[in-house]
């Protein structure tokens, strides 16, 4: 242990290490995306980054910690494509817009994206029977996801965009678990990107057309 400290403070201070970590964390997606997260471990994540395993344990000690901070930054990227679709809209946008920007960014659509699905897929499942992934709160990411998708909802409803009867919470879950179901049909070779995204707007257009429609029948 003395050792390792000796050697910490060799480390140059110049040293980025918020770049170290994303070298690292690139490195577990390549190795998930062609072996699958089963085959990702300190040493094939260190011989795929052409680094030692100690350069690799100096940042994430364990495995659970290899995984957690790959799906942090993979989480922030993410954050980062979903900010950027929504740059060139009004503030604050309008909320059909808001919601597809969510649910467009977690399809994979494209290289960047299918990492983030098939590497949170896989440790959804993997934290079933590991109690310290399950520590990771990636269900609450999920929750504040549908939190989001509920507000948007509701504030087309007030502006009476949407249904009056329409429950916006059980919507945004739907939404949400339609999402998902969609991004692992793709991922498995089912469907295509396109046809994802054509039953997203599809169903986008059920929900945003059902608008004020008992208040347009004439009377009588």
């Amino acid at each position: 242990m003395r050792r390792c400290c000796r050697e910490d403070n060799r480390v140059p201070r110049s040293v980025d290490h918020a770049q170290r970590r994303t070298e690292i964390a690139d490195a577990v997606v390549r190795v998930a995306a062609r072996d699958g997260l089963h085959a990702v471990t300190i040493r094939a994540v260190a011989a795929e980054a052409g680094s030692s395993l100690r350069f690799v344990q100096y940042y994430f000690p364990t495995k659970a910690d290899l995984l957690t901070g790959t799906l942090n930054h993979l989480e922030q990227l993410s954050h980062d494509r979903w900010r950027q679709r929504l740059a060139d809209l009004a503030d604050p946008p309008p909320p059909r817009a808001l919601i597809e920007a969510f649910c467009t960014e977690a399809l994979p659509t494209d290289e960047p994206s299918r990492a983030f699905h098939l590497i949170g897929t896989s440790y959804a499942v993997l934290a079933m029977t590991d109690p310290e992934l399950a520590r990771h709160p990636f269900i609450a990411n999920i929750d504040r996801l549908e939190s989001r998708i509920t507000q948007a909802l509701s504030r087309a409803q007030a502006s009476g965009e949407l249904a009056a009867d329409l429950d916006a919470t059980a919507e945004a879950t739907r939404l949400v678990m339609l999402t998902h179901g969609l991004g692992t049909s793709v991922l498995i070779g089912q469907h295509s990107p396109d046809t994802a995204l054509a039953v997203l707007g599809y169903h986008l257009n059920q929900i945003f057309r059902a608008t004020a429609e008992p208040n347009s029948t004439s009377p009588g």
